[in-house]
């Protein structure tokens, strides 16, 4: 398991509402309202301990140092019990993909605002693991986009019925992608990805130069979120941008991602937003307006 070090600050209690799906496919659960007893966080100074995998862990960061790991091997009778839950979780949604994607092999300070990361190249049936008992999966490792409006507003955006998470409220992003044999993941590709996830998702065009990586964040599983901030936009133009870009969706026969986008300004207007949140949605909107 990833490793960071710096002591806990509590920041008081944190609710959630979530939807249990796991990097792309459902877990069969359905959703749950709970208290999660450790808090969000920062980390500011080394420790050495493993943090525990409940809460919401938030990292101050401003570089990042990327590297290349292998695959840790797995044993034959874990690949097949993989399998078999991967299988098991098409035939319940088709439309899964077991496409390529990046998980994190490990986490580390290596000074002040520094984080390295090394990846993995992996494909979403490797999330299968968490699922088979004994076996450990790698954490996950997304791009997610904080779009303010120039009123100080962040926007939330929700998954549609056609995704494997409907109707949870969560920031545009989505999963970090490998990049072809022998060419490198670095800063750079990392905010390309979440320039493209924002032009995509939500119609806007910001330039990958003007998105401030602006925290990072390890929720379950251990999952890594990479958080940018992007210039601030007049709420009608947000608006606008979305619905072409749902529309453009629509007019080549694909369903959007994205069925509907809020805009909130605090944590008490996110808690009305009914429905499943991602799990670092909370404390990003809390950090954001200065509320924690």
């Amino acid at each position: 398991m990833p490793t960071v070090n710096a002591p806990l600050a509590e920041t008081g209690r944190l609710r959630l509402a979530r939807c249990v799906v796991e990097d792309g496919w459902p877990l069969r659960r359905t959703a749950e309202r709970f208290e999660v007893a450790h808090p969000a966080r920062f980390y500011d100074g080394p420790v050495t301990e493993t943090l525990p995998p409940v809460g919401i862990d938030l990292f101050d960061v401003e570089r990042l140092l990327l590297t290349e790991a292998a695959e840790p091997p797995l044993q034959r009778q874990d690949a097949k019990a993989r399998d078999r839950v991967w299988d098991m979780a098409v035939r319940a949604n088709p439309t899964l993909f077991d496409g390529p994607v990046v998980a994190c092999g490990r986490l580390e300070r290596t000074g002040p605002r520094v984080l390295r990361l090394s990846w993995v190249r992996v494909t979403y049936r490797h999330y299968a693991l968490r699922r088979v008992p004994g076996s450990t999966a790698l954490p996950s490792l997304f791009v997610n986009v904080v779009q303010p409006t120039d009123d100080g507003r962040v926007l939330a955006a929700r998954m549609s019925p056609s995704t494997a998470a409907p109707g949870r409220w969560q920031l545009p992003g989505g999963s970090v992608e490998p990049p072809p044999n022998g060419a490198v993941l670095d800063e750079s590709a990392l905010v390309g990805q979440a320039a493209r996830e924002l032009a995509e998702e939500l119609g806007v065009g910001a330039a990958a130069e003007d998105l401030k990586l602006w925290v990072v964040t390890r929720g379950e599983n251990g999952s890594i979120g990479l958080t940018y901030l992007a210039p601030a936009l007049p709420e009608a133009k947000l608006h606008a941008d979305f619905t072409a870009a749902a529309a453009a969706e629509r007019v080549q026969g694909r369903e959007p991602e994205l069925d509907d986008i809020a805009l909130v300004r605090s944590p008490d207007e996110l808690a009305g937003l009914a429905g499943p949140h991602a799990d670092y949605l909370e404390p990003i909107i809390r950090r954001f307006s200065g509320c924690g």
